[in-house]
């Protein structure tokens, strides 16, 4: 799966991997910046600090193969609730 569509590992980044991680050579950059990050409930492993910033240095959901799968997943329910259509876990 490297470096396709669903997977990105950009080994040259500087701060690659930006999350402690096992496992580097799994390590997805795909979703750098989680499309999640300002959803009120993204499904990750988050922490909410007094100045309500959420802290996501725990979260790898962005950076693991299924990360994608799940990211899409709530994209889609989310717009089905902008288009006023309900979604099937509600």
């Amino acid at each position: 799966m490297k470096n396709s569509h669903r997977f990105f590992s950009n080994t040259d980044c500087q701060y690659f991997p930006c999350h402690k991680t096992s496992r580097p050579e799994r390590f997805n950059c795909l979703f750098c910046y989680c499309p999640l990050y300002f959803f009120e409930e993204c499904g990750g492993n988050y922490r909410l600090l007094k100045s309500g910033v959420k802290d996501c240095t725990a979260c790898l959901i962005p950076h693991t193969y299924e990360g994608y799968d799940h990211i899409l997943a709530k994209l889609r329910e989310r717009f089905a609730v902008i288009r006023g259509e309900t979604s099937s876990e509600e």
